[in-house]
């Protein structure tokens, strides 16, 4: 069976206002190209093609930019957290919530990326993903090296395992594989972050991973989005 994913992109993006006053970070443009629309051109070279997104801030923009979704192959849902809920989930709320698209079936495993980072290089290998399903494993993460806003890291990297001390810190990407498992107790349309659930997963050794040495930008401040388009 062919995986879904997610996007997230409901936040405000504050560092970057105030182009995001305006714009939701993912639409902003970055190389000619919204910062989303990398994503979705990625997921549809891996053959991928239900695509979730969610949604809070200045939400309406997105279905009027990105449409249905058939211009990529795709079929695009939107899990629209301001109408339905009156705000942004955060993230273990946001796939919570978006579970009925992700996981019809109540155990699919998914890719989740964060709509606002660029990481043009970054495939979506179906292989991997069938060898997380393998696996007993709640999540998959891939880490860079950790960049000047997060100079203490999320994880260190033990062979494949992750856990929250170690010799050497990473950086989470914001691209990972999930299983459904990783939000249990969570309902749909609570507000609820993730980095708990990665926590108890890492603790009880079912959070895996590896490092991307590919181009990857976490995107902050005007000065640091307007370099970007000239590399």
């Amino acid at each position: 069976m062919t995986a879904r994913a997610l996007i997230l992109a409901a936040g405000r993006g504050e560092r970057l206002r105030p182009l995001t006053d305006i714009t939701p970070k993912p639409l902003l443009p970055v190389r000619g190209k919204p910062f989303v629309e990398w994503h979705l051109l990625a997921l549809a070279r891996a053959g991928i093609k239900d695509v979730v997104i969610n949604t809070a801030w200045r939400e309406e923009q997105f279905p009027a930019m990105l449409g249905d979704g058939s211009r990529w192959g795709l079929t695009l849902h939107f899990s629209m957290e301001q109408t339905a809920y009156g705000g942004a989930l955060d993230t273990a709320g946001g796939i919570a919530t978006a579970l009925p698209w992700l996981a019809p079936k109540g155990d699919e495993s998914f890719w989740l990326i964060s709509g606002d980072i660029f990481a043009p290089g970054f495939e979506f290998d179906d292989a991997q993903r069938r060898t997380f399903d393998a696996g007993t494993d709640l999540g998959h993460l891939w880490l860079v090296p950790n960049p000047p806003f997060n100079v203490n890291g999320d994880f260190a990297l033990n062979g494949d395992r992750l856990s929250r001390h170690g010799e050497r810190t990473w950086t989470y990407a914001s691209l990972a594989l999930m299983r459904p498992a990783m939000v249990a107790g969570i309902d749909a349309g609570t507000r609820a972050a993730l980095g708990p659930s990665l926590s108890r997963a890492a603790a009880a050794g079912r959070l895996g991973g590896q490092a991307w040495h590919g181009e990857w930008h976490n995107v902050g401040t005007q000065p640091q989005w307007a370099a970007l388009q000239t590399r």
